[in-house]
């Protein structure tokens, strides 16, 4: 809903119009300095951070469901990455290394529970080897992310249920956080720097507007933004205008990209829903996350072996592909595929103690099938004043929050440019 905070915060802010100095040269007077679109685990970094900025701007975040961080962002596998899969120069890569660096020194200063586990990556045949050779040699030579071999005699030693018949590749920053942990940190600090969360409000429509100011830009947005909004609760709704709009709704960014957008610029974003596998049997047992060598085209890293904070194991995800967004139940069906694909790493597996657990889906930008790297899309969009435009952002979106929200303040109130992200598939 549209909370008490919020509305009085909005009709001060229609006493006082507040006047922030973003890239033009007039500053504009609404309701708001910023406005977040989407309250999942990104969307609240970027709030926290710009909400930071020593300005101190009025930042707003606007949540469609009743509570944050209920959709991509909460159902995962927690698992705060390394950065080892991705091309050197693309944003999924500099973004996790940074974000994973900050997420550690986040967790540690604000007491949010996390391990540094470890993971090994297991390979079954040579030609899976050879993927793992490559993938040392670009964390050794180009990204400097701490990677190496371990012995058959040390697996056998250290993980005796594991199966890795050509090798083993070890990365020990990789870790596990508690998500739900981490983004009440995020939301408590972004309300204590004076930031406001609407939850339960759904964004019905955008207008860019134009300014009317001779020396400022005449392009769409250089006037603010116009929200239309309706409370989930109430059912009533309301405008509100900002200088800058950030698009951050995850699962539902493409629908926000198309309320702005002409006809020929919208896109579509398609669903891999992960289903994950819980495990009941304290035997075998392992004591870090296991993840299979996966092929390019797969949709995901495969159905891994990954721990909670208790040391339970759980298994997935595996991808089903979806066109319904919002479909969380688990298939039980998939166990059956998803147990030969564990058998490979964890033969002993008990398959009577597993059992469907959870699900998740991840907003791709490519659809099923597709073989070549796809970045993240983060960009301020072309043809508009003061819209950052966040598409796309899957794993490792968790472990890169806290650098993808430092990024997008720094695009608004910095010269920090980003290159590189993909193309958008239209919509005809």
């Amino acid at each position: 809903m549209f909370a008490r905070a919020a509305q009085r915060r909005l009709l001060s802010a229609k006493l006082i119009s507040v006047s922030r100095l973003f890239s033009s040269t007039t500053p504009l007077k609404t309701d708001f300095d910023h406005v977040v679109i989407g309250g999942g685990v990104v969307g609240l970094a970027i709030a926290r951070s710009l909400a930071l900025h020593p300005s101190s701007p009025s930042t707003l975040l606007v949540e469609r469901h009743r509570q944050t961080g209920t959709e991509t962002s909460s159902r995962n596998s927690e698992v705060i990455h390394a950065g080892l899969y991705y091309p050197p120069n693309s944003l999924k890569t500099r973004l996790c290394i940074a974000g994973r660096q900050a997420l550690y020194a986040f967790c540690a200063a604000h007491h949010v529970p996390h391990a540094r586990v470890g993971k090994w990556i297991v390979a079954q045949d040579e030609a899976q080897l050879a993927t793992l050779e490559r993938i040392h040699a670009l964390c050794r030579d180009e990204l400097d992310v701490p990677t190496r071999w371990v012995g058959a005699e040390e697996a056998e030693r250290e993980e005796p249920v594991v199966r890795a018949r050509a090798g083993v590749l070890e990365s020990s920053a990789t870790g596990i956080v508690d998500s739900h942990a981490f983004m009440t940190a995020l939301q408590g600090q972004f309300e204590d720097a004076g930031g406001v969360t609407a939850v339960g409000t759904a964004v019905l429509g955008i207008e860019p507007l134009k300014s009317t100011s001779a020396t400022a830009s005449s392009l769409p947005g250089s006037g603010g933004w116009r929200l239309l909004i309706r409370d989930a609760q109430s059912g009533e709704e309301s405008s509100i205008t900002a200088a800058t709009l950030i698009n951050s709704a995850g699962l539902g960014a493409a629908d926000v990209h198309n309320m702005i957008v002409p006809a020929e610029r919208q896109t579509r974003l398609f669903y891999a829903k992960g289903n994950y596998f819980s495990y009941a049997s304290s035997a075998p047992k392992v004591r870090r996350l296991v993840y299979p060598v996966t092929a390019p085209g797969a949709g995901g890293l495969g159905t891994h072996l990954t721990l909670d904070l208790a040391g339970r194991m759980r298994f997935g995800p595996d991808v089903e592909w979806t066109e319904d967004a919002s479909d969380y139940t688990v298939n039980p069906a998939r166990l059956d595929s998803a147990i030969p694909e564990i058998r490979k790493y964890l033969p002993d597996i008990d398959v009577s103690a597993l059992a469907p657990d959870y699900a998740g889906v991840r907003p791709k930008l490519r659809p099923a099938g597709t073989k070549e790297f796809i970045d993240f899309y983060i960009r301020k969009e072309d043809g508009f004043e003061g819209w950052v435009n966040l598409l796309g952002i899957e794993s490792p979106g968790l472990t890169s929050s806290l650098a993808i929200g430092e990024l997008v303040r720094d695009m608004l109130y910095g010269s920090r440019k980003v290159e590189g992200s993909p193309t958008l598939v239209k919509t005809s």
